[in-house]
């Protein structure tokens, strides 16, 4: 009896702990709601109380004067360059460069970005950190990559046919009246085919973003995990006076 008694003891043990088991959890159902945010929403007085000095932190912190700008810089100020092309190109390669020499021993040759990037003009005025999320309101980082002389040609012919003002720096691009290439030089000297060149761009770009496919055939790959609209906003605070031109970076001759 005893021992029948303790087989049904361990019976009802071993039943409890597989009744206890958790089974594994499936999602069955999404449900979702539209809430209509309209005249007649009402505020809530105690959230809005508690968000009051963060948000006033915030506007302390963006509308900040970091430099003033004399005149207008706009994207569609140029035919082949722009003031606020220039502007941004200059910026990732004077603030990206020491980090990629820090990392790699190497040195930042030229830097390509897209004209479609540049979401704002800047106005006359004080320029602020709130003036870089306008003009680069996205998270894109710059990333260097080295491209042999196949590539920069590709690279070249790309931006002879496609006559958008991307914003270039380092990089200087001589063209005839009838759209032929005339010179090509990289940090003041001509172009080498045999050589390797690190191009800094965009994250964006480096994965065929803009049809730049030939960043495809880079031979070499670096990140720099800094966000093109830091950049900017690191220049502004460098710089008291932000005045870029267009200038003869990228010309079609008379």
């Amino acid at each position: 009896m005893i021992l029948k008694l303790k087989h049904f003891v361990i019976f009802i043990t071993i039943v409890g702990f597989a009744s206890c088991k958790q089974k594994p959890q499936q999602l069955t159902k999404i449900s979702g709601e539209q809430i209509e945010i309209g005249e007649n929403f009402k505020e809530d007085s105690s959230i809005i109380k508690f968000v009051k000095p963060f948000k006033n932190r915030i506007d302390e912190v963006l509308d900040s004067t970091l430099a003033f700008a004399p005149s207008y810089i706009s994207k569609t100020d140029g035919k082949l360059n722009t003031s606020a092309g220039n502007l941004m190109a200059d910026a990732v390669l004077a603030l990206s460069n020491p980090v990629f020499n820090a990392r790699t021993g190497n040195n930042i040759d030229f830097v390509l970005l897209n004209h479609g990037g540049i979401r704002s003009p800047i106005s006359i005025g004080k320029v602020t950190a709130r003036t870089g999320y306008e003009v680069m309101p996205f998270e894109n980082s710059v990333v260097v990559v080295g491209l042999n002389g196949k590539a920069i040609r590709e690279m070249i012919a790309y931006l002879i046919k496609n006559k958008t003002p991307h914003p270039i720096a380092g990089i200087q691009i001589i063209l005839n009246k009838d759209n032929s290439l005339s010179a090509v030089n990289i940090q003041g000297k001509p172009f080498d085919e045999d050589q390797i060149y690190y191009v800094a761009t965009s994250n964006y770009l480096v994965t065929g973003g803009d049809n730049m496919m030939f960043f495809e055939n880079h031979v070499s790959i670096t990140e720099t995990d800094y966000l093109i609209r830091n950049i900017m906003i690191d220049y502004f605070g460098k710089m008291d006076t932000i005045a870029p031109k267009v200038d003869d970076r990228f010309i079609t001759l008379d």
